[in-house]
């Protein structure tokens, strides 16, 4: 049986009213008596009720999160940045995962919804994309991260990827190069992708540069890392000296094709990703990428979460940088 504050009120000979004011350091309390109930508390084996405390203060201390798949290691940053934030807040946080099912994903938000969780942090492009008027009518604080919707309660923290993209293109530019290709993500809300490949095709115009349909690549594949490594073919014919990743997944999945059929990285192709992946430089040759801060966007998400569950005014959605990080992928012609 669970050890109660009767229980340690009748093993002290106090009133429970005065355990209960110990455990939770009341002054009114000596010092000697408190510290005699929590030692005593200690040794009973008690443990707080918290459900009953959230209810009685009408906050649960949990923060649900959801997110398309944890296996991509882009999303692991974000949720380690998540987690390490609620838990200095004091927060418990629950992660589900919905195999890039939006249907499956509203029903989580419905499910976290009805578990009363404080907050929703939401790594999905999914789900804002297909549910965005029922994501509105949801009346719990939430934060997307990397889709841009705003709503009373609704804020969001992203970059501009067709800004990054485009800067991401003038560096091939830079380094000589006058073909350059773009391999897209076929699991993707076209939005993203076009964004990316808008900041792309806006890079090749501005410096004059030909521009046809071999040069965009569509890959299949079960995940993106196969997409690029079924991509090689693709890219080889069509004549490019610099490829352009969606991300970096599909970049180390291109590169590992090069390594298997002898296509030298970057002498006979330069290769750039998107996002800045850890394993993006334990690889060799290391992928130049345009790094996103992970960890950091994360732990953003949830103070912002927090503040809107808080009721702080002015929680305003945040567009972060990204920053160009050159490895050895990528050369001068």
């Amino acid at each position: 049986m669970r050890t109660t504050i009767k229980d340690i009120a009748k093993a002290a000979g106090v009133a429970h009213t005065t355990v209960s004011r110990a455990l939770n350091r009341d002054p009114v309390i000596s010092a000697k008596t408190t510290k005699r109930i929590q030692a005593l508390a200690r040794d009973m084996g008690y443990v707080p009720n918290v459900v009953a405390r959230n209810f009685r203060s009408n906050r649960t201390k949990a923060i649900g999160m959801v997110l398309t798949t944890i296996t991509d290691p882009f999303l692991s940053r974000i949720v380690e940045g998540v987690e390490q934030a609620a838990y200095d807040a004091g927060y418990s946080l629950f992660v589900s995962t919905s195999h890039e099912d939006p249907k499956r994903e509203m029903a989580i938000i419905r499910e976290l919804s009805q578990r009363r969780v404080d907050a929703l942090i939401i790594a999905s492009m999914w789900v804002s994309s297909v549910y965005g008027g029922e994501l509105k009518r949801i009346r719990i604080p939430t934060v997307l991260i990397n889709h841009a919707m705003e709503a009373h309660n609704i804020r969001y923290v992203t970059i501009d990827d067709c800004k990054s993209a485009l800067e991401a293109t003038n560096y091939l530019i830079e380094l000589g190069h006058t073909r350059i290709g773009f391999v897209k993500s076929s699991d993707r809300p076209s939005g993203y992708v076009n964004n990316r490949l808008v900041g792309w095709e806006r890079a090749l115009k501005a410096a004059g540069l030909p521009h046809d349909d071999q040069l965009v690549v569509s890959p299949e594949g079960h995940n993106d890392f196969e997409r690029g490594r079924g991509a090689l073919q693709a890219v080889m014919d069509s004549k490019v000296t610099a490829i352009f990743c969606y991300n970096d997944l599909i970049a180390l999945g291109l590169l590992k094709a090069c390594h298997d059929h002898g296509v030298r990285v970057p002498t006979d192709l330069s290769v750039m990703g998107f996002d800045g992946l850890e394993q993006a430089q334990q690889i060799a040759p290391t992928l130049t990428t345009m790094s996103q801060p992970q960890a950091y966007m994360g732990q953003l998400a949830t103070k912002m979460a927090l503040n809107l569950v808080q009721g702080r005014e002015k929680v305003e959605s945040i567009e972060i940088p990204t920053q160009l990080i050159a490895r050895e992928s990528t050369r001068k012609l």
